[in-house]
């Protein structure tokens, strides 16, 4: 059983170089990025979609960073927390419902 996940895993790995691979070479014809002020970038166009997916990639990561400094801050010092404390809700929850709440809520 375990060979056969791992020769689907491989399977998969497999297709999905391929289909990236057809994609470059089904791309090759040259793209004209037009920037601000007159700049242009002329490149093929699937290095033109592969610098978008990288620079994608990196803002998200730059943008996760505060983040990331965050709960690693909150995780060497776990008395220490930035966030409100939240009120204990677990009586609320356990609560009866009002005496004239009907038998049946249809959700309306």
């Amino acid at each position: 059983m375990n060979k056969l996940i791992w020769l689907l895993k491989w399977m998969l790995k497999a297709a999905i170089f391929f289909t990236l691979f057809a994609f470059a070479l089904n791309n090759q014809q040259d793209t004209t990025v037009h920037f601000f002020f007159g700049n242009q970038w002329q490149a093929p166009q699937v290095l033109v979609v592969l610098t978008a997916f990288a620079a994608g990639v990196v803002v998200g990561v730059l943008g996760m960073v505060p983040w990331w400094w965050r709960q690693r801050r909150q995780s060497k010092h776990p008395a220490t927390t930035d966030a409100p404390s939240v009120p204990n809700t677990s009586a609320s929850l356990t609560a009866a419902p009002p005496a004239n709440a009907p038998a049946y809520a249809d959700g309306i």
